[in-house]
């Protein structure tokens, strides 16, 4: 088959990497379109994945509907001579739209029940929905569950191997003990009227109190005096970086589940909330969710906990558990884009 992949997403590169592979080795032939923008085209290099660069990216509500547009007509005119069996993204909008045209069959994945407008404009439009069985809502016929969860598709131990030369990259010394902290731009549509931290400064005051570093890792603006903190790491290493910390704490869903995947706690700060975070919070412990409204004092308060009686927990059990409950979600995903599944 001619399958086509598009990617939008920085996140969207580590799990699209290991499909294409795989889709390769079956003897499917792979064509890989991605938005123009640097942190994508880094990892995509990284990788040695094969690709062609289209639009560039919004940052505003208007321009970012006009660089959608953009990016579909382009993936529309360098697709249509293709003529591929099936097209693939995750989150979908712009495979929905164009494989209609084409007559491609349609296959999107998607954890995240709060993108409504992107679910609205995809989902209607798609041949299949793939979703981690944690997934809360129900798409009917086309919705198809799938164990385990987007992120064990790159982070699963059979194609993970952590490097700890990550310590020195990052200026850590073997004994110290870090914590990694994400901070959101709520530029996304799904991001509107929800919040995370108050005080990003604060925060990190708080945890530095207990000896422990924080390495800040931030899409927005950083807090005055605090620039120091930023983990200057190439892209391809932050999940090193993550599995080597003695806690997560952040605004960023997709981080959380990484840190919490990897066996680090994850300490969730988001109003918004999803059947995978609860999953991991709920079922193997491997994350603490702060959602109302004094998420950031009790996220401060959870982290310091973590930090303070870390002996007390046993992390690689939680992992372990959370592994042999759930199956390799990464030949689910190649299943479902060839159709066998």
């Amino acid at each position: 088959m001619d399958v086509v992949i598009s990617i939008q997403h920085p996140g969207h590169v580590h799990l699209y990497r290991y499909v294409a592979r795989e889709l390769q080795s079956r003897g499917h032939r792979v064509h890989v379109f991605a938005r123009d923008e640097p942190i994508i085209r880094a990892l995509l290099d990284t990788y040695g994945l094969e690709y062609e660069a289209l639009a560039g990216p919004g940052r505003s509500p208007g321009p970012r509907a006009v660089g959608q547009l953009a990016y579909e007509w382009r993936l529309l005119r360098r697709v249509a001579p293709l003529s591929p069996d099936v097209m693939t993204a995750v989150g979908g909008v712009s495979v929905a739209h164009v494989s209609k045209l084409v007559g491609a069959r349609c296959v999107v994945f998607t954890d995240t029940e709060h993108a409504t407008l992107t679910n609205a404009l995809a989902f209607p439009l798609a041949d299949r929905i793939c979703t981690p069985r944690y997934y809360r809502d129900d798409h009917g016929a086309k919705h198809h569950r799938y164990d385990g969860c987007h992120e064990l598709v790159y982070l699963h131990p059979d194609r993970f191997t952590p490097n700890p030369s990550i310590l020195d990259e990052a200026a850590v010394d073997a004994d110290e003990r870090y914590v990694v902290l994400r901070s959101v731009a709520w530029t996304a549509a799904h991001d509107a009227n929800n919040g995370g931290f108050d005080d990003v400064a604060e925060v990190i005051e708080r945890i530095e109190s207990t000896g422990a570093r924080v390495l800040l890792t931030a899409e927005g603006d950083v807090p005055l005096g605090f620039a120091d903190r930023c983990v200057d790491i190439r892209p391809h290493q932050m999940h090193d970086l993550l599995y080597y910390a003695d806690a997560f704490v952040g605004e960023g869903a997709t981080m959380a589940v990484e840190s919490g995947v990897l066996g680090t706690p994850a300490v969730y700060v988001n109003t918004l909330e999803t059947g995978l975070t609860d999953a991991l919070a709920e079922e193997y412990g491997l994350l603490f969710r702060c959602h109302g409204d004094s998420r950031q004092e009790r996220a401060v308060e959870r982290t310091v906990e973590l930090l303070e009686h870390e002996a007390e927990y046993d992390w690689e059990r939680r992992r372990v558990d959370l592994l042999a409950d759930v199956d390799d979600p990464l030949e689910a995903a190649v299943n479902e884009i060839c159709g066998t599944a």
